[in-house]
């Protein structure tokens, strides 16, 4: 049996806090316990990646608690913040960083080097799209064999109904200023003469300024009535909002993947989305080579207008984009296949540090 220790962020399993990177990190750990590994996890408690010292002591503790030689797999939201703690277990852990997203992609300089010194002393790197992948080589230079991609899975889902005018908007996404809800809304605005309805699923605590200038806007634009904040949903209540959703709608001024694209496509629901990071990569094409959605330039509220005005005003391209959605559901990839992904990774990362020879250093 293999065995490894996943550092992860305290609450992952909050209903209250979902995000698509706890779920990842729920779905691995669980599914590499599944799959025969014997999984050992430590919660790190801590606001990260800016979890000051008393997180950063913490880590430092469950770093030191891991016994010599271990396989470490690191959230690297906490990892890629604290090299002054895991470059100096580099020589004894076998340790694998997960990178959701890049921090130096949003960070400044000195978040951009600490970062690539934590990466650089792990023995591999474990990315969630090729996007990521990408973006790591171009900001730190490091080795391919050193980089390992593991995208999200999706679980199957019944196809939503849908409804004739496809008026139904649903955005799945935290209310914070990277999720673009204030560019979604300046798009909605200008579309008031359209039939249509938004819920917006997502937790309203993580930015609680931001979110309270967005409601308060949508008030301000006329826009109470057909748009709806509904908070963190999970389980059969989120559910029920995909399946009752026409189109979702994503204005997001970063991702690394887009977990919740490939939830709408498992239900049949076409995606107009900000072209950021891996969104393409998600929303990908079926077997007929056809996008299952549309994808508009970043902070562009004008752009996301006249793509729901698109939407709305033409049947048939609702048919395409329906029929492109169901084709895309077909070739969505399962947990299982993102978990032997991650399992190779880690099994790559053993035998790297096995070929170092006995008291060497990385």
């Amino acid at each position: 049996m293999s065995a490894v220790h996943v550092i992860l962020p305290e609450g992952i399993d909050d209903p209250a806090r979902p995000s698509g990177g706890n779920r990842y990190d729920r779905r691995v750990c669980d599914g590499l316990a599944a799959t025969g590994w014997s999984v050992h996890e430590h919660p790190v408690p801590g606001d990260w990646p800016r979890a000051g010292e008393a997180g950063h002591g913490e880590l430092m503790r469950a770093l030191r608690s891991i016994p010599d030689g271990a396989l470490v797999l690191l959230d690297g939201l906490i990892a890629s913040a604290t090299p002054e703690a895991l470059v100096p277990e580099g020589h004894r852990l076998r340790a694998v960083v997960l990178v959701h997203m890049p921090l130096g992609h949003r960070l400044p300089d000195a978040a951009r080097a600490r970062e690539g010194e934590v990466l650089a002393a792990a023995a591999a790197v474990l990315t969630t799209s090729r996007w990521t992948r990408r973006r790591l080589e171009g900001l730190y230079a490091l080795p391919a064999e050193k980089l390992h991609v593991a995208e999200p899975g999706v679980d199957a889902a019944a196809v939503a109904p849908w409804t004739p005018a496809g008026e139904a908007l649903l955005c799945v996404a935290a209310v914070t200023p990277g999720k673009g809800h204030d560019v979604l809304l300046d798009a909605l605005a200008t579309v008031t003469d359209l039939p249509w309805r938004c819920t917006c699923v997502g937790s309203v605590d993580r930015d609680p300024a931001f979110a309270c200038d967005v409601r308060r806007a949508a008030r301000g634009s006329g826009l109470r009535d057909r748009v709806r904040f509904t908070g963190p949903l999970t389980g059969a209540a989120l559910d029920r909002s995909y399946a009752a959703a026409d189109l979702l709608v994503l204005a997001s001024r970063a991702e690394t993947y887009g977990m919740v694209v490939t939830e709408g496509l498992a239900r049949g629901v076409p995606v107009l989305a900000a072209r950021v990071g891996g969104v393409a990569e998600a929303l990908g094409t079926g077997e007929a080579g056809i996008r299952p959605g549309l994808l508009v330039p970043p902070d562009d509220p004008p752009a996301i207008a006249a793509a729901l005005r698109r939407w709305l005003g033409d049947a048939g391209l609702r048919a395409r984009l329906r029929w492109a959605a169901r084709d895309r559901r077909a070739s969505l990839r399962p947990w299982a296949a993102t978990t032997a992904d991650v399992a190779g990774a880690l099994a790559a990362a053993a035998a790297s540090v096995a070929e170092v020879p006995a008291g060497a250093t990385r």
